[in-house]
């Protein structure tokens, strides 16, 4: 398997793990401080998913400079890479956050 479609499944993953653990993780902090539960996981999942993406591609500034550098010097190729682990990470994150969505609203679309 490829270098950039390793990468760009870790991304995937680590984002989607992210938001869920995270989701999961105050849910079960919310009831120890007796608070409901799916209303905590479900604001935490939305807060946490910006976070997540940055988390899931290394930090914030260093892909972004990585993107300006490269379309500068009329390099594409990098850039574009860059710009496809931000998307497949978004998309981690996003399922993660749906996802919990889903069981918090016990299984009802």
């Amino acid at each position: 398997m490829s270098t950039f479609i390793s990468k760009a499944i870790l991304d995937f993953f680590i984002a989607f793990g992210i938001v869920l653990g995270g989701a999961m993780l105050g849910g079960m902090g919310a009831v120890v401080s007796l608070q409901p539960p799916t209303q905590t996981m479900l604001e935490v999942a939305g807060r946490i998913k910006i976070w997540a993406l940055a988390a899931a591609v290394g930090g914030t500034m260093d892909p972004i400079r990585v993107i300006e550098s490269n379309m500068l010097d009329g390099n594409l190729s990098p850039a574009i890479k860059q710009i496809l682990y931000l998307i497949f990470a978004f998309l981690g994150a996003h399922m993660g956050a749906e996802l919990v969505k889903w069981v918090c609203s016990n299984g009802r679309p």
